[in-house]
Parts: C-alpha cells; sequence; structure tokens
C-alpha cells in the first residue's frame, strides 16, 4: 500500500491503467471533455475499468457543461469528476454531491498567493479535493524552495486548511521528504503514451511509487 493518496490523470491505454491500479492509486482519470482531441471514448473507459479493481474512476473535465458532466457520471458511473479551473461555482455547486468533486487549479507565476487563497476559499465547501497543478504551471519543487513564486511555507498553510493534491515535479530527494513539512491529501502523476502497444516503461514512476509504498 502506499503511504498517500494518488491521482494517476490522463489514462488512454490498458498498459497504464493496470500499471497504477497495481501500485493501488486512489483514482485512475479519464479526460472527458467533449471536442478535445485529447478526450477518451466513453466506450473506452467502459472498457479499461473492466480490467482494473479497487480504485475510483475519475471523469476529467476542462470545459464542459453541467449537463455533460451529469450524464458523463450517470453514463459511466464514474466515482469522481475533476473539473477545470474556470469552472463556475454555480457548477460545482449543481454537481455537489453527485460524485466527489476534484477542482484543478494551475498556480502560475503570474497568480500572486492570494489570488490562489481567493479560489481556495470560495470553493472550499463545494469540492472535496482541489488538485494544484504546479506541473501544467511550469513551477517544480526547487522553485517553490527558494520561494518563487509561492514558498513551501505558503503550501504547508494551505495544506493545512484545504485538502490538497499537488503534480509537481520533485527534486532528487523525491515524495517522502516533500510529505515531512507538508500535510498534502496526495499528490497526481500523468499517464502517457505507449512506446509500442503493451509496453512502456516506467522506471522513473517506479522510483516515486516504491518511495511512498508502505510494507505490511
Amino acid at each position: 500500500m502506499l503511504s498517500t493518496k494518488v491521482k494517476a490523470s490522463s489514462i488512454t491505454h490498458l498498459t497504464d491503467a493496470r500499471y497504477f491500479a497495481a501500485w493501488e492509486t486512489e483514482w485512475l482519470g479519464f479526460y472527458l471533455s467533449p471536442g478535445d482531441e485529447n478526450s477518451v471514448d466513453g466506450n473506452q473507459v467502459a472498457a479499461l475499468r473492466e480490467w482494473v479493481d479497487g480504485v475510483k474512476i475519475c471523469g476529467e473535465f476542462g470545459m464542459a457543461t453541467t449537463e455533460h458532466i451529469e450524464t458523463a457520471i450517470s453514463s459511466l458511473e464514474l466515482d469522481s469528476v475533476q473539473v477545470g479551473m474556470l469552472t463556475p461555482v454555480e457548477t460545482l455547486a449543481a454537481l455537489h454531491g453527485k460524485a466527489e468533486l476534484i477542482q484543478e487549479i494551475v498556480p502560475e507565476a503570474y497568480m500572486s498567493a492570494d489570488e490562489v487563497e481567493e479560489m481556495l476559499n470560495t470553493r472550499k465547501d463545494k469540492v472535496d479535493y482541489f488538485l494544484l497543478n504546479f506541473s501544467k504551471g511550469g513551477i517544480i519543487a526547487d522553485d517553490l524552495k527558494s520561494g518563487q513564486p509561492y514558498s513551501l511555507e505558503q503550501l504547508e498553510d494551505w495544506s493545512s486548511r484545504f485538502p490538497i493534491l499537488v503534480d509537481i515535479q520533485l527534486d532528487k530527494d523525491g515524495p517522502v521528504s516533500f510529505l515531512e513539512n507538508i500535510p498534502l491529501k496526495g499528490f497526481a502523476v500523468q499517464g502517457g503514451a505507449e512506446e509500442k502497444t503493451g509496453y512502456k516503461s516506467f522506471d522513473e514512476l517506479d522510483d516515486f511509487f516504491e518511495a511512498l509504498e508502505v510494507l505490511v
């Protein structure tokens, strides 16, 4: 088992799905935004979930209407939904209670800590988790250690008051060191393309998961 929750995002094929499920991640995420070339077909999600067990199936949406998300929750029997940063508060309120709800926030250099704080405060009663996607914003762990554009102390403060997952490129000390003083709910990692059908190297992810593994 893992010492913290992990969300595997942007799953597109069985190789990833089975790998992440074997590591007992909390969520397998499938991008389902309508009309997006990176979106996974709902039939593919239904087929892939037959091969895995013990994980929550999460539909990931960038821009989508409330009605589209509600339909996906029902038709695909989604356990969780992840919505984009620009999703209106009204949509969050409408979806609340229909599935576990994760809101992605992409902190970038132009966003002040106060702006991030405001987003967290205005949405905290409507979501189950926030995913701070530093990777999308081009921010790595070393940036936070240097205090730019946010400090580790700021992330520690947010994590003590809000249920936060992070997607971030870690430094050589790995995830356990990152968690020592920051009460995160967990991490998010990304799926990716196969090198050939049925084969993909997971060396870097193996190191990440092995560091979090708790032997029981």
